[in-house]
């Protein structure tokens, strides 16, 4: 069995083109570098980024959609596997039992539900797999001060805020991600 990393992504692409560079150049390292793709299954935004650049550079794509989101997001027809399940629960536990690691690029509110929840198994011993935030262009600073000021104030203990680690560039989030 190949390596695979879960990529957290948008079913949008953000302003400008720059969002669209990054998920390409994250699903091209991580093919590059070994590893397989599991995504959310859509063919929109940056989702269809990931897994397009992902299968163009001769990678493996596996994609988990709800079936409710099947028709918003387009479920992505060409993939090397496509799981449609009932539920967002459902494609979040199928998406870590098929990742040996985690990260989110740049996205909205679904991108950090999934991201947060994983972080949450990571913290309650559910999952042992390391999770990483992607920084670009600073992208994720204020988060990352967030969860510092969570420390501070004794939300979050020193141990679990080392469960996430981040990078500007993916190739040292994968560098880092491989250390664990």
């Amino acid at each position: 069995m190949s390596k695979r990393i879960g990529i957290f992504c948008g079913a949008r692409t953000g302003t400008g083109d720059r969002y669209i560079a990054i998920a390409s150049g994250v699903a091209r390292r991580a093919v590059e570098r070994g590893y397989g793709v599991v995504y959310g299954g859509g063919r929109v935004g940056l989702m269809g980024v990931i897994a397009d650049t992902a299968l163009q550079a001769g990678g493996e794509v596996i994609g988990v959609i709800p079936e409710a989101l099947a028709g918003k997001e387009i479920a992505h027809a060409g993939l090397t596997q496509l799981h449609v399940v009932g539920t967002m629960h459902e494609r979040k536990a199928l998406m870590a039992d098929l990742s040996d690691a985690f990260i989110a690029i740049p996205g909205g509110y679904g991108t950090m539900d999934e991201f947060h929840e994983i972080v949450t198994w990571a913290q309650l011993a559910i999952h042992d797999k390391p999770v990483g935030l992607l920084n670009s262009d600073g992208y994720y600073d204020e988060l990352l001060a967030l969860y510092d000021k969570m420390v501070r104030e004794g939300f979050v203990s020193e141990t679990n805020r080392g469960l996430v680690r981040s990078a500007g560039a993916i190739d040292e989030l994968i560098d880092v991600l491989e250390r664990k």
